[in-house]
Formats: structure tokens, C-alpha cells, sequence
């Protein structure tokens, strides 16, 4: 591995550490400098601000989850996937999502939840002959709705028995995305 990447892995480490300690409005270059043991020009060449530094490691926590589930087939799945990646970081999430800095925590849920979607929607419809801007709107519906129940569950502590909830939605919402495609292919609109 690059020095550079050496080094700018050993920040977002310090970094992580210190929001698993406290909120993100307590946190300094300094604390992160001296965490990881570079120089504040160290940190100033690779981030131009901590939020320059949170937006990098939420994309970088984007492309782990599409690693991580390059296949979903339900939307159970879906929303539990999701659940489960933030849960792994629970501490940090709720630091991040309660500061001011919260809109690239809100950005990088609202992507993954588009890929969750995506995949979900995509392996439903394989096969199927329904045209694009349908797709595309089905898509859209299920990415807000994720992204609504997730962004819910967070701001409500991500307490850990909303998943029972969630999987009785999930339950009585079975069938849904299978009607939604027989109505497209039943009334299709001129593209």
C-alpha cells in the first residue's frame, strides 16, 4: 500500500476511534493528529476539514456496503442489510447523524439505500417486461421508503426492536413489488 494511502487509512482509523468515543462537534484535528500520530500539515494535505474527511470515509463506507451485498432479494433483506451495516458502527452513526455535519451521513444512507434498491428491484424484475421508466419509478419508491424507515430508526436511537417491525412490514407488504410489475406489463406507457 502507498505511504499516502498508509497514511490517510491511519487518520479515518483515528478518526472512527474518536466518534466511537465522542460526538463529532468535540472532535479536533489535534485529537485526530495526535490519535494517529502525524502532523496537522499530515492532515491538512490529504482533508481540507473534518467534514472533507467524514464525506471521504462515508463513500468509502458506500462502496464496502455494495461489496458487502452484491446481491439482495427481498426487501426483508433490503432494510435488514442496511440495519445491520449501521448497526456495526452504532455509535459513530448516532454521533455523525446528531451533528451539523449530519447531511453526509443522510447523502451516503440515501446511496446505499438507492443500491439496496436497486439490486432488490432489479432481481424481481429479471426477466421481466416491463419498461424502463416503470422500473425506474418502482426503484424510486422502494429507495425513499428504505430510506424513510432507516432514517426513522435512526433518529429514534436505532433501537434494535424495530426489526421485528420491520420484518412484519416487510411480511405484509409480500407480493407488493409482483403487483406493481403485472400492473406495468398490463398497462404499459408509451416511452
Amino acid at each position: 500500500m502507498a505511504t499516502t494511502e498508509l497514511t490517510k487509512r491511519l487518520i479515518q482509523s483515528a478518526f472512527v476511534e474518536l466518534l466511537n468515543e465522542r460526538s463529532l462537534s468535540k472532535i479536533t484535528v489535534r485529537d485526530i493528529t495526535d490519535r494517529c500520530g502525524v502532523n496537522r500539515n499530515t492532515f491538512y494535505y490529504h482533508y481540507q476539514s473534518i467534514p472533507d474527511l467524514l464525506e471521504e470515509l462515508c463513500i468509502s463506507e458506500v462502496d464496502r456496503f455494495v461489496r458487502e451485498y452484491p446481491n439482495i432479494r427481498s426487501i426483508t433483506e433490503c432494510l435488514n442489510s442496511v440495519m445491520e451495516f449501521a448497526l456495526k458502527s452504532k455509535r459513530v452513526v448516532m454521533h455523525i447523524y446528531h451533528s451539523d455535519d449530519r447531511r453526509i451521513y443522510v447523502d451516503t444512507l440515501w446511496r446505499i439505500c438507492d443500491h439496496a434498491a436497486s439490486l432488490y428491484v432489479n432481481a424481481i424484475m429479471a426477466g421481466s417486461p416491463c419498461c424502463e421508466k416503470d422500473k425506474a419509478i418502482i426503484i424510486h419508491y422502494h429507495k425513499c421508503a428504505c430510506f424513510g424507515l432507516l432514517i426513522d430508526w435512526i433518529g429514534n436511537g436505532m433501537k434494535e426492536e424495530v426489526v421485528e417491525d420491520i420484518d412484519r412490514l416487510c411480511f405484509l407488504k409480500m407480493g407488493s413489488l409482483e403487483a406493481l410489475i403485472r400492473r406495468s406489463q398490463e398497462n404499459p406507457i408509451d416511452s
